[in-house]
């Protein structure tokens, strides 16, 4: 409940829908909505975790945790690059994202589809 009405909910946990447009709700009852689609392939689950929590090493992480490293994005027509950026706009990575409807099916094959986003090697 805490977790729900927090702030930082709001503004850091990635949104995603199931397949009925409801809001995946974080869950570790029967491996929750998540882990059971990314269980069985631990990069994939690892990159979809940093994500989802809004952990992944890039600019705006880097800019809160080593403001002397560099944060704008490697595609360089965005000054921080954002989990926001990189999933919408930006053009290292394929258009496959849908920015109008944030499945979880999308989010899954917008990861397979750009290995290299939210990694710690790039």
């Amino acid at each position: 409940m805490t977790f729900q009405t927090s702030d930082l909910k709001r503004s850091q946990f990635l949104n995603l829908l199931d397949g009925n447009d409801n809001i995946i709700e974080p869950l570790y009852i029967k491996a929750g909505a998540w882990l059971k689609i990314f269980s069985h392939f631990n990069s994939l689950c690892a990159r979809a975790s940093r994500t989802i929590t809004n952990h992944a090493l890039m600019g705006e992480y880097r800019l809160g945790f080593f403001f002397r490293e560099e944060f704008k994005c490697l595609c360089e027509s965005y000054p921080i690059e954002s989990r926001q950026y990189i999933l919408h706009e930006c053009k290292r990575f394929n258009g496959y994202w849908n920015p109008q409807r944030d499945f979880i099916s999308h989010f899954v094959m917008f990861l397979e589809l750009n290995s290299s986003a939210f990694t710690f090697i790039e």
